[in-house]
């Protein structure tokens, strides 16, 4: 699996108390292994889920409609249609609370094979799947049986809460505008951008990664994804794939896939947002310039030649 298209995934509801949500499991349609994609529609005035934090896992929100608060330690913050909110690992409780006219967000979150999740108001820890607190019940009913999550006016956004219009655009040539979101100074394991192709234009030069997962979200406009095989891909006689993007489309680009990707705004130009985690010994491989980068080491080496018999090298 590569695609998946938020018209096409099937969605749940979840409703107890104050906390009324549809989730869309789109990473998860898509293949995602490293980190999971949700989008969540909060109902007005509503929570999509009990004030939490991980130890081990980094959320990072998009906003796509709606309006509402960020409610984070106790305080709480107004957020619109292209706020970005990030949340590292072990550092604040934070949930939403809907306005008026609903939520709707995405949210990305790298995966861990042993996390705790921690509910500050029923005092329930996660533990992988299983809540303890030396009883089997859902927290979520002791949440729900609570008092209403009680917060104030809105305070001044902290430096986790911010907007594509309030960050300095990079801009290359007339062809790429990014909007750095979830930077090396905001977010610890993974980034998100927000990117903008002109018509026809390239993005990124067709690459694949050894270790880090990329997820890529079309918001406006259409694109084409290209798929180029790795070299002994190429040997056996595959060809570059190509696929039709519109607005709502994820692609999935796990980690160790060897096919390379690359995208090409269609006739009105695209509009995506560009999710990787990061990983220090990543090696990032460069079919059409056969040129290697070293994360780890930060150098760049070029393949000159490759011999193939039977698909293998030699």
């Amino acid at each position: 699996m590569t695609l998946s298209h938020w018209d096409e995934v099937d969605s749940f509801r979840r409703a107890k108390g104050e906390m009324d949500a549809t989730w869309q499991p789109l990473g998860h349609a898509a293949g995602t292994r490293t980190v999971g994609v949700n989008r969540v529609r909060v109902a007005p005035g509503m929570l999509p889920t009990p004030p939490h934090s991980h130890t081990a896992s980094e959320e990072v929100f998009f906003v796509l409609a709606g309006s509402g608060l960020a409610w984070q330690d106790e305080d709480v913050h107004e957020v619109r249609p292209r706020d970005c909110v990030i949340h590292r690992a072990n550092k604040h409780e934070h949930t939403f609370i809907a306005g008026e006219d609903g939520l709707e967000y995405l949210v990305f979150g790298t995966r861990h094979p042993t996390e705790v999740g921690w509910l500050p108001r029923s005092r329930a820890i996660r533990l992988g799947w299983p809540w303890v607190e030396g009883r089997d019940d859902d927290p979520w009913d002791i949440e729900a049986a609570g008092e209403p999550l009680s917060y104030g006016q809105p305070a001044p956004r902290p430096a986790n809460i911010l907007n594509v219009d309030e960050v300095e655009l990079e801009r290359w040539q007339d062809r790429m505008t990014t909007a750095p979101l979830a930077t090396t100074d905001r977010s610890e394991l993974a980034g998100l951008h927000w990117e903008q192709l002109a018509p026809g234009a390239r993005g990124s030069p067709p690459h694949c990664h050894s270790e880090e997962e990329e997820v890529f979200v079309i918001l406006e406009g259409s694109a084409t994804l290209e798929l180029w095989p790795s070299p002994p891909r190429e040997a056996a006689g595959e060809v570059m794939e190509e696929h039709a993007l519109r607005p709502g489309h994820l692609v999935a680009r796990p980690p160790g896939s060897r096919v390379a990707h690359a995208f090409v705004a269609g006739p009105e130009g695209v509009t995506m947002l560009i999710y990787g985690t990061r990983k220090p010994n990543d090696m990032a491989w460069f079919p059409r310039s056969r040129k290697v980068f070293f994360r780890g080491l930060g150098v760049i080496g070029r393949i000159e030649t490759l011999d193939y018999h039977d698909g293998e090298p030699d």
